[in-house]
């Protein structure tokens, strides 16, 4: 038997784009491995109670992937995949937030559970599966 599709509302989640320029002056940016398949992604959640989306963003990218920094004022792209939830899958809308690293911790709540790679914008547009996501990866611009 497949799986429902949930009740048809589209769902909204924050996420952010860490990024840190090299000494060369290039662009590159951080992606985290999801926990259960372990596929390339941006880190990304909820929207949280009390707090604006870009400080939601913040707070997953500290999360998911150790960084800490300023995130951008308004989203830098949007882009919609199907969640997989315990009993059904959810359309959803996501809202990126460039994060432009200041601090990399050695220590983070999912360190144990996530492996973070730090690529070029074009690789990482290619190593993720949402197409939405690889276009906004294929034209940030930091």
């Amino acid at each position: 038997m497949g799986k429902a599709v949930a009740d048809g509302k589209i769902q909204h989640q924050v996420a952010a784009l860490p990024f840190r320029r090299t000494a060369d002056g290039d662009v590159s940016v951080l992606l985290v491995s999801s926990r259960e398949t372990h596929r390339p992604l941006i880190p990304k959640g909820w929207r949280m109670k009390g707090k604006t989306d870009r400080k939601a963003a913040a707070i997953e990218a500290m999360e998911e992937a150790g960084v800490l920094g300023t995130p951008s004022r308004t989203p830098i792209g949007h882009y919609r995949y199907w969640k997989r939830l315990p009993d059904c899958f959810a359309l959803v809308d996501v809202d990126v937030y460039s994060l432009e690293v200041t601090e990399n911790l050695s220590d983070w709540p999912e360190r144990t559970q996530r492996q973070r790679q730090w690529m070029s914008c074009e690789d990482a547009a290619v190593v993720v599966d949402e197409p939405g996501l690889a276009h906004i990866l294929q034209s940030f611009r930091a």
